[in-house]
């Protein structure tokens, strides 16, 4: 037995009955299949592709919390409520194209669906980005990949639920901004881009309405839209009279147009309502925007039975507040465009 078990393997013989030398220099590895080599190189490309691709969202205290997931799963009570429905003939819809018409099957969302879906799309993003950091690089697995995608596939369902439920915003927008460059359809379909771009940017944690978001968002990028156009028009205008007179009636006027002054009005009317009651009530008087003169700190303060230092600290508070949702809005990039 411990002969068999220690013998070598017999070498094998030619047709004369001699050993082989070329059978016995050891077996040849059989040759990998191509598909084989084809599916990991597939596999490898498709992993670079994975972790190159950016996963924006915006952080939330709530993603921490023990019931986050519950948070991002439970929808409020208006959301069993479906999001479209039929439409008939009506005043609403009657004249309008098959696109504009289609716009009005959707309903608008509550502001509780509105959180919702936003934090549900963040917090989606969340988990893909926190489950993508845990790969390795060179190791992830297929079934791995295909789990964070569909985390990214779910948030750009969400995602499309939120654009569509918002579109009749834009045409609404698009209708003041129509001119000798910009059709309204051609502004349409620029709007549908800054209100995806808006989704994708707004800070549901602020508690504010995404409407109002957006608006600011549209009409800065339609702004910006009219202000090009008139600068290409002055650029490539020709030798006929009639155009440069044209042309040179576009020249900047030092005032501002109606529509201007109304988007202003709607900034700080927004803005001031997101001040609590005293700092609205500090800011309004100081300023003359109730309508009566400016009052100083010591009649504010005699008023409000404090000291004239306490009202300046509150509206020091104010501004700071002002001057931060200013800047989170792009006004200065929309009065610059004015300029």
């Amino acid at each position: 037995m411990i002969a068999a078990a220690t013998s070598r393997p017999r070498r094998a013989k030619s047709a004369t009955g001699r050993p082989d030398p070329i059978a016995s220099r050891g077996r040849v590895a059989p040759e990998r299949p191509a598909a084989e080599g084809d599916a990991r190189q597939a596999l490898r490309e498709r992993r670079a592709a994975f972790f190159a691709r950016p996963i924006d969202y915006i952080p939330c205290k709530l993603f921490l919390r023990a019931d986050a997931e519950a948070l991002a799963t439970r929808p409020p009570a208006d959301a069993s409520e479906p999001l479209e429905f039929d439409v008939a003939d009506t005043e609403a819809t009657r004249g309008l194209t098959p696109y504009l018409a289609s716009l009005y099957r959707t309903r608008l969302l509550s502001k509780d669906e509105e959180q919702f879906y936003f934090r549900r799309m963040n917090w989606l993003k969340f988990r893909a980005a926190a489950a993508r950091g845990r790969l390795d690089t060179r190791r992830a697995t297929l079934r791995q990949i295909e789990q964070v995608e569909g985390l990214l596939t779910e948030a750009e369902t969400v995602k499309s639920i939120l654009i569509t439920a918002n579109l009749r915003l834009v045409v609404s927008i698009a209708k003041k901004f129509v001119d000798a460059n910009y059709s309204f359809e051609e502004l349409v379909s620029e709007g549908n881009v800054a209100l995806i771009r808006s989704v994708e940017k707004f800070n549901f944690a602020l508690g504010n309405r995404f409407s109002t978001y957006a608006t600011y968002a549209i009409q800065r990028h339609f702004f910006r839209l009219s202000q090009r156009g008139r600068q290409l028009r002055k650029r490539f205008v020709c030798d006929d009279d009639s155009l440069r007179g044209t042309a040179d009636d576009d020249t900047p006027s030092p005032y501002r147009s109606s529509e201007q002054i109304e988007l202003l009005q709607k900034f700080f009317a927004g803005f001031l309502g997101e001040l609590e009651p005293r700092e609205r009530q500090i800011v309004r008087a100081r300023f003359g925007f109730d309508g009566q003169p400016p009052r100083t700190f010591r009649q504010l303060g005699s008023q409000m039975g404090v000291c004239k230092e306490r009202i300046r600290q509150i509206q020091s508070r104010a501004i700071d507040k002002l001057r931060g949702m200013a800047g989170e809005a792009g006004l200065d990039l929309i009065v610059g465009d004015w300029l």
